[in-house]
């Protein structure tokens, strides 16, 4: 299976060693509540929704601590924002409630949340000036570009450890990669390696603004932060040939061609003609029509962030439940997240927005789901729904499962992006 292929892609030895350098071992790792109350209080907000609009007025001071060009800041190393949280699990069983599934392993929409926090405070530390104990970024979510887990099973009752550092920098945007470990017999073993670009913006996070250069300092670090040059250029690339702005390629028409084919209704020959539009299912498939779900949210106080917007992790969170809900029901047996991939931040969600989520079953091959879910707000007042993110996830399935298959044009380019996505996601892994 594509677990056992999985070559995980542990942070070098060299980079844990010299970014480790200095810590005793005996250091006391600060937590995931630690995390969050750290990102409350470099961006001073408010722990009481009531007060929120007093904090981020407050905020507004900070416009002049920004830098007018990114040269004005002082270059930072990676071992600068380099940092490692635990997750209690084993030695806390306290905190175990709220990770846990049903299966009785560890709720993948909660690693989520986490990543997304732990993906903020990285950036912070990269950015973070001796003299201003409160940070005039505001750092959000734009991209989680890939996470690949090279394992089935969480466990929850071993404590995990998250390690990550800002690897690429851009003007006013940053790239960090962040890795899951687990304890197992006294060791931490590799669980999945994450991917995130986040963005700094102005205090009132209307605008973008610049961030500290990031200074490779070894021939292996040079190589990590190239590998960001390219995932940036990638990332343009696979949005450039979208099926959205460009025609399907001549091999991915006759793909469509051949479904389409296979799908005729051919009974009617002895009339001597085939309808266009007399189609059946061919054996063990599924109409892509069939083969979705919805779900509603309502965004409460609650799940907002320190910037009083929905939470990124929440979104995710709520996504990927709806995702594995929707390969649950289309495979009829457990289905294990392989890797989830470009999931874009489009535009903020405002607290008190009714959040709409539709998960389609997109592409199948084998023991394999690939299912995409789109979220859109609705805002009550206007009327108007606009999306807010589009999420793409990799199930691997207990069993083989059916095959999906596209009726209209719009769905035969939903299978074909589908498509495009699993042959990313099984080239890396």
């Amino acid at each position: 299976s594509a677990y056992r292929l999985c070559t995980m892609r542990k942070l070098p030895s060299f980079l844990a060693r010299t970014l480790t350098s200095g810590t005793s071992g005996s250091q006391v790792l600060p937590d995931m509540s630690e995390v969050r109350s750290r990102l409350r209080d470099i961006v001073g907000a408010s722990t009481n929704w009531r007060d929120h609009v007093q904090a981020m007025q407050e905020r507004k001071a900070l416009h002049t601590l920004l830098a007018k060009r990114q040269e004005d800041l002082s270059p930072r190393r990676m071992k600068d924002s380099y940092l490692e949280v635990i997750l209690p699990l084993g030695s806390q069983p306290e905190i175990r409630e709220k990770y846990l599934n049903v299966h009785n392993s560890v709720r993948f929409g909660r690693i989520l949340e986490d990543l997304d926090s732990l993906g903020v405070l990285i950036c912070y530390t990269h950015t973070k000036q001796e003299m201003q104990p409160r940070s005039p970024l505001s750092i959000v979510t734009a991209l989680v570009d890939k996470i690949n887990l090279c394992k089935k099973i969480i466990y929850p009752d071993c404590d995990i450890k998250f390690t990550g550092n800002v690897s690429w920098v851009g003007r006013t945007s940053m790239e960090v990669k962040m890795h899951m470990l687990q304890l197992h017999d006294g060791d931490y073993c590799p669980v999945l390696d994450a991917t995130f670009v986040m963005v700094a913006r102005d205090p009132e996070n209307k605008r973008p603004a610049f961030v500290n250069p990031l200074v490779p300092e070894t021939p292996e670090e040079e190589e990590i932060f190239k590998q960001g040059e390219l995932n940036k250029l990638k990332r343009i690339d696979f949005s450039t040939a979208s099926l959205l702005k460009m025609a399907p390629t001549a091999e991915e028409r006759n793909i469509v061609h051949d479904i389409f084919l296979n799908t005729l209704d051919t009974r009617q020959e002895g009339e001597g003609t085939v309808s266009f539009r007399s189609r059946k299912l061919p054996p063990n498939s599924v109409w892509m029509e069939d083969a979705k779900l919805k779900g509603l949210q309502i965004c409460h106080p609650q799940e907002r962030n320190i910037f009083n917007r929905i939470f990124g992790g929440f979104l995710m969170r709520k996504a990927f439940e709806l995702g594995w809900a929707t390969a649950c029901s289309y495979g009829g047996s457990r289905p294990f997240i392989v890797s989830v991939d470009d999931i874009m931040f489009q535009r903020p969600v405002e607290v008190g927005s009714l959040l709409l989520l539709s998960g389609q079953v997109c592409y199948t091959e084998k023991n394999y789901i690939q299912v995409r879910v789109h979220s859109e707000v609705y805002d009550a007042d206007t009327r108007e729904h606009h999306t807010t993110n589009i999420f793409h996830f990799t199930f691997i399935s207990e069993n083989e499962v059916p095959r999906v298959v596209p009726k209209t044009y719009g769905e035969s380019m939903l299978y074909l992006d589908g498509k495009r996505h699993f042959a990313a996601v099984m080239k890396e892994i």
